[in-house]
C-alpha cells in the first residue's frame, strides 16, 4: 500500500510506527519508476515524498537551492529557468522526469557528466529520516561547507535501502542561451581518434555521446554551449574541422537544451545501464554480445563512460548475461534497470565490497525494513 502524508510530522509519525511494529517499506518519490531496479514486495509499504515538494530556499546570487525531496524535477527546472538558472543532471531515461529525491536516489549520471560531474557532486547538503524516524542533515547550504561526515555520497544512489531523503540543498549554473548540437558519422574506429582528440584539445562541449539509433550503427552526438552564438559557431567550426581531419561527417542540429535526446524516450520493456572506463566503451561497441543487441538503442557518453541501454522487445536472457559478462570484463558495471516479463537476470550482481555494503545497512537499518531485496552491490538480499 501506498501512503503519501501531507507534512513532514505526519511523515515521521508514520515511520516510527512502523519501526516498532518491525513493518517493512520502501521510500518513494512519484512513483514514477518502482518498477526499476529489483522487483519490491507488494505486500511491504511504500512511502511517497509527493506532498513534501516545497522551496525552502533559493539562493539566487549564491547560485544554491534547497528543495524538498518530493518536487518534481520538471518545476524545478522550470523555476530555475525564471533566474537564468538550471541543475546540470540528466534526467532519467523514459517517462515524466520524476522527483529530485528519486534521481538523487538511484544516482544515474549520463552525458552532462563530463562537463558538470555527477548528481552526487551537485549536492552540497542533505536531510534524512532514519528508519527509526528520527531526523538527521548533512553538510550545509552554501558550496564550501565540509561539515560533518558526507553522508550525501552515500546516499546518493543507495536505491532507498538506508534512509529517506526528504530535502536536498544542490549547486546551480547559469543557464546559456547558445546551444547547438553536432552529429559525427563515420568509421567506428575514425570515430575513437575524433573522441580521443577532442578530449586532448581545448574544446569544451556540454556533452560528448555514443548513440545508436538500433540498426547497429553508432554516431557521436556533441552538444556545445555557450553565453554567446558567436562563441558557440566558433566551438562547431573547430569541431567539424576536426572531424573532417578524421575524414568524417558532421552534421549541425538545433538543440533547444541539454536535458532532450533525439531518441525515442518511450517506456521500454527493458532497460539497462553501463558505467566503465571511457577508453574502454569503442572496445564494448565491437563486442560480439553488444553488435549481437541490433534492436536496442543507446545512448553512452563518451567522455564519461556511463549510459543506457533500451529495447521496447524483450531479449533473452542469455544475451544480457554475456553483456554483462563483457562489461565486467572490461572492468565496468552493468545495472538492469527494467528487465522483461518471465526475465531472471539480476539486477545487479556482487561486489568485491559486499560485506562492507552490508556492514553499512545494518547501521543504518538495524531492523532492515528498507527496500529489502534493493541493496546496491548486493545481488539477492540475504541478511
Amino acid at each position: 500500500m501506498s501512503h503519501s502524508p501531507a507534512s513532514r510530522s505526519a511523515l515521521i509519525d508514520l515511520v516510527r510506527q512502523w519501526h516498532q511494529s518491525g513493518t517493512p517499506w520502501s521510500p518513494s518519490g512519484l512513483g514514477t519508476r518502482l518498477d526499476w531496479g529489483p522487483p519490491l514486495d507488494p505486500r511491504h509499504e511504500v512511502l511517497s515524498c509527493r506532498q513534501l515538494n516545497r522551496v525552502i530556499d533559493h539562493a539566487v546570487d549564491d547560485l544554491t537551492i534547497t528543495v524538498e525531496a518530493g518536487m518534481p524535477l520538471q518545476d524545478l527546472q522550470d523555476l530555475l529557468a525564471e533566474q537564468g538558472q538550471w541543475l546540470p543532471i540528466d534526467w532519467p531515461r523514459a517517462g515524466a522526469p520524476g522527483s529530485i529525491g528519486g534521481l538523487v536516489t538511484r544516482g544515474l549520471a549520463g552525458g552532462l557528466r563530463q562537463r558538470h560531474l555527477g548528481v552526487r557532486d551537485q549536492i552540497i547538503g542533505i536531510g534524512l529520516l532514519r528508519a527509526d524516524g528520527v531526523e538527521a542533515h548533512a553538510g550545509g547550504r552554501v558550496v564550501k561547507n565540509v561539515a560533518g561526515y558526507d553522508l550525501m555520497r552515500l546516499l546518493c544512489g543507495s536505491w532507498g535501502s538506508l534512509a529517506l531523503i526528504t530535502e536536498l540543498t544542490l549547486r546551480l549554473q547559469p543557464l546559456r542561451p547558445a546551444r547547438s548540437s553536432l552529429i559525427v558519422d563515420g568509421e567506428l574506429a575514425a570515430q575513437e581518434a575524433f573522441r580521443s582528440e577532442l578530449l586532448r584539445s581545448s574544446l569544451t562541449p556540454e556533452r560528448c555521446d555514443w548513440i545508436n539509433n538500433g540498426n547497429g550503427a553508432w554516431q557521436l552526438r556533441l552538444v556545445v554551449s555557450s553565453v554567446s552564438e558567436q562563441a558557440v559557431e566558433n566551438q562547431l567550426k573547430r569541431l567539424e574541422s576536426l572531424a573532417l581531419q578524421q575524414q568524417l561527417s558532421a552534421q549541425r542540429q538545433p538543440c533547444s537544451d541539454a536535458l532532450t535526446t533525439p531518441l525515442d524516450a518511450s517506456p521500454p520493456a527493458q532497460l539497462v545501464r553501463l558505467v566503465l572506463p571511457p577508453a574502454q566503451l569503442q572496445q564494448l561497441l565491437r563486442d560480439e554480445a553488444m553488435t549481437a543487441l541490433k534492436p536496442w538503442c543507446w545512448e553512452l557518453a563518451a567522455g564519461a563512460g556511463c549510459g543506457d541501454g533500451w529495447c521496447a522487445a524483450a531479449t533473452p536472457d542469455h544475451q544480457l548475461e554475456a553483456l554483462r559478462r563483457s562489461v565486467i570484463g572490461l572492468g565496468g558495471e552493468m545495472t538492469l534497470l527494467k528487465r522483461a516479463a518471465g526475465s531472471t537476470v539480476a539486477a545487479w550482481v556482487d561486489r568485491p565490497s559486499r560485506p562492507l555494503i552490508e556492514a553499512v545497512k545494518r547501521q543504518f537499518d538495524p531492523k532492515l525494513q528498507l527496500s529489502r531485496g534493493r541493496l546496491p552491490g548486493v545481488n539477492q538480499e540475504t541478511l
